[in-house]
C-alpha cells in the first residue's frame, strides 16, 4: 500500500522531516565564512562533490601527510541547552588541528560533519561561523563538509559535529623525534579552560549542585555557568609552529585530552621513557579546583579525566628550555615548567607525580 496524505497529495521528504530547501539555505549562509578561511593550495569553495588541495602551491616539496578526526562529546549538549552556538565549533577544529601539530604537521584543510534532528539554517551557520573561525585561527582552509539532517536519531535541537583534519610536514620533520632522553625538560602550556573533555563529569557535577546553565558561575562570578563552560578550546597550532621553526629544538608534543598526562604524554615517548611531573607546578584553574570540590573528586580522577590547567606539553633539551619558552611566550601562550623526563624499567609507571594540586 503506498502512502498518501489526507489531501491526495504524495507525501515529500519535508513530510518526513527533511527540508532539502532548509539545507540549501545554509549553503549559501555559510559560504561567505568558508571563503574567509582561503589559504594557499585551496580556495576554500564549497558546493561541489570535493574539494582539491595543492600541495606544492602550499609550499611543500616532499610533504608527508597527517590526517586526524575527533568530536566535541557532550560539550554539545551545553551549547544545545543554552542557544550558545558560536563557539562549539573552534572546539571542534582545535582538537582535531591541535592533534595534528603534536606531529610537527602544519594544518591544511579541514572538514566538518553535522547531524541533527531538525535543521535551522540560521543555528546551522553560527555552528559553521565559529568551524571557519577556528581554521582562521589554526590557518587552514575549511574546504567541506556535510549536513545531515536525521529526524528520529536526534530530538528537537540536539545536534553533533564531528570534524577532519589533514596537515602536512616534510619528509624528515615529523615528531616526536628519535633523541628524547632522560633529563629533557615537560613544559605546559596554559589550557583555557576545561577544553573538551570529561563534560560527561561535568554536567552530571552542575545538575547534582543544582546550578542552572544561566546562574552566576561559582568560578568565574561574572559570567554564567554555561558560558564560563562553553570557553572554546585553545588552538596551539601557530605558537607551535613558530617555535618548532625557530628553535628547531621541540622534541616532542603531547596534546593533553581525555585521559590527562597519565594517558596522553606517553604516546610521545619512545619505550623505557616517562616522566616525573610536579603537581605543585600545574597552574590549577578556578574551574577545575570547583568541580573537584562540588563533586567530590579525588586528585587521582582529576588527572586522569581533565586537562587541569595544562592544554598541551613540549619536551625539550634542558639546554633549550629558555628558548623555547621565550618563543611561546612571544606568542601568547603562558608557560609553565612541569617536570623532567626520567628512565623507567619495561613495567614501570610512565608518568610519576610528586607533590599536588592545588585543589583547595
Amino acid at each position: 500500500m503506498s502512502l498518501r496524505r489526507d489531501t491526495g497529495s504524495g507525501l515529500t521528504y519535508a513530510d518526513a522531516g527533511v527540508d532539502i530547501d532548509a539545507g540549501n539555505r545554509l549553503v549559501q549562509l555559510i559560504k561567505p565564512q568558508v571563503r574567509a578561511t582561503r589559504r594557499r593550495g585551496a580556495d576554500a569553495e564549497i558546493g561541489g562533490f570535493g574539494a582539491a588541495f595543492d600541495l606544492k602551491a602550499a609550499g611543500f616539496t616532499d610533504p608527508i601527510l597527517v590526517s586526524t578526526t575527533d568530536g566535541v562529546g557532550t560539550k554539545v549538549k551545553i551549547a544545545a541547552e543554552t542557544g550558545r552556538l558560536a563557539t562549539i565549533g573552534i572546539d571542534l577544529v582545535a582538537m582535531c588541528v591541535n592533534d595534528l601539530v603534536v606531529q610537527g604537521a602544519e594544518p591544511l584543510f579541514f572538514l566538518d560533519y553535522f547531524a541533527t534532528g531538525r535543521l535551522d539554517p540560521v543555528q546551522g551557520a553560527e555552528i559553521v561561523g565559529g568551524i571557519a573561525q577556528g581554521c582562521r585561527i589554526a590557518g587552514c582552509a575549511l574546504i567541506g563538509g556535510e549536513t545531515a539532517e536525521m529526524p528520529g536519531v536526534y530530538a528537537g535541537g540536539d545536534f553533533d559535529l564531528a570534524g577532519f583534519a589533514v596537515g602536512a610536514a616534510e619528509r624528515g620533520h615529523l615528531l616526536p623525534r628519535g633523541d628524547v632522553a632522560a633529563g629533557d625538560v615537560v613544559l605546559g602550556l596554559a589550557a583555557s579552560g576545561v577544553h573538551s573533555n570529561g563534560y560527561s563529569l561535568v554536567r552530571r557535577i552542575v545538575r547534582d549542585a543544582g546550578f542552572e546553565w544561566d546562574q552566576a558561575a561559582p568560578f568565574a562570578p561574572d559570567v554564567q555557568v554555561g558560558q564560563a563552560l562553553l570557553e572554546p578550546t585553545r588552538i596551539y597550532v601557530k605558537s607551535l609552529l613558530a617555535a618548532i621553526r625557530a628553535t628547531g629544538a621541540v622534541k616532542a608534543l603531547a596534546h593533553i585530552t581525555g585521559g590527562g598526562f597519565t594517558e596522553n604524554i606517553p604516546r610521545s615517548l619512545p619505550d623505557g621513557l616517562g616522566v616525573r611531573i610536579d603537581l605543585a607546578a600545574v597552574p590549577l584553574l578556578p574551574v577545575f579546583r570547583w568541580l573537584a570540590s562540588a563533586g567530590g573528586v579525588a586528585e587521582a580522577e582529576m588527572l586522569r579525566t581533565f586537562n587541569c590547567g595544562i592544554g598541551m606539553v613540549a619536551i625539550v633539551a634542558a639546554a633549550d628550555a629558555k628558548r623555547v619558552t621565550e618563543v611561546l611566550t612571544a606568542e601568547g601562550e603562558r608557560v609553565s615548567v612541569l617536570g623532567e623526563v626520567v628512565a623507567v624499567p619495561p613495567d614501570g609507571c610512565r608518568v610519576a607525580y610528586s607533590g599536588r594540586l592545588d585543589l583547595v
